[in-house]
């Protein structure tokens, strides 16, 4: 698959896409909290992934790491592009809010509602921490493939999954975090998301895929 990939085989890249495309949805879907963007990191994933096809070593196993580390960077300025937009949004008043009684979209609403629980969550770790967790927990990544798709060492994938799980587990507890050194992560206000929503996030992520 290695070969015919970076020899710009089209029928190859079709299975990848199919082998692949759902992984790289629900993670970008995880790091983005929204299905048009994580619609739009999957588009730019397999684009991204056809121009750089020539990078690709010639030799291991899994295209997956690979295509998930493209879906982080593309996730992440997705993000960037967001809060502008937002930023940009909150000078100017809204249209009026349109009512919506259809019956159809009860289950889209409460799959919204969780998906913006587990976000919350996740939004709570840093950056860094959020990432490698999204790849090891949710996209089942091993530390050497998570390693390899976010081009930093194992250890480091070892740290940071250990911190944000720590991280998650005074969430969903409802403890608020020790106070730490400026730069560092923020204690949480006494005031945090208690046991309920806490473990409800816990377990959307670290037990479901989101479909979209």
């Amino acid at each position: 698959m290695r070969a015919r990939i970076r020899a710009g085989d089209r029928a190859a890249f079709a299975e990848l896409y199919e082998q692949h495309a759902r992984a790289v949805y629900n993670h970008a879907l995880r790091l983005t909290g929204d299905w048009s963007e994580a619609e739009e990191a999957m588009s730019e994933t397999f684009l991204a992934a056809w121009r750089t096809r020539e990078t690709v070593e010639p030799e291991g196993g899994s295209l997956r790491p690979w295509l998930l580390g493209i879906t982080t960077h593309k996730a992440r300025n997705s993000n960037r592009g967001l809060r502008r937009r937002l930023a940009f949004l909150a000078r100017y008043p809204g249209p009026p809010p349109v009512e919506d009684f259809a019956d159809e979209t009860a289950g889209r609403i409460d799959d919204a509602r969780r998906l913006a629980v587990v976000h919350d969550a996740l939004g709570r770790l840093r950056r860094q921490d959020r990432e490698v967790l999204a790849l090891c927990v949710a996209a089942g990544l091993d530390y050497q493939q998570a390693a390899e798709a976010l081009g930093i060492p194992v250890g480091t994938v070892r740290s940071r999954l250990s911190r944000a799980r720590a991280r998650l587990a005074r969430l969903s507890s409802g403890r608020p975090a020790r106070a730490t050194r400026p730069g560092r992560e923020k204690p949480e206000p006494r005031d945090a998301r208690g046991a309920v929503e806490g473990e409800a996030a816990l377990a959307a992520m670290f037990l479901q895929e989101e479909t979209g």
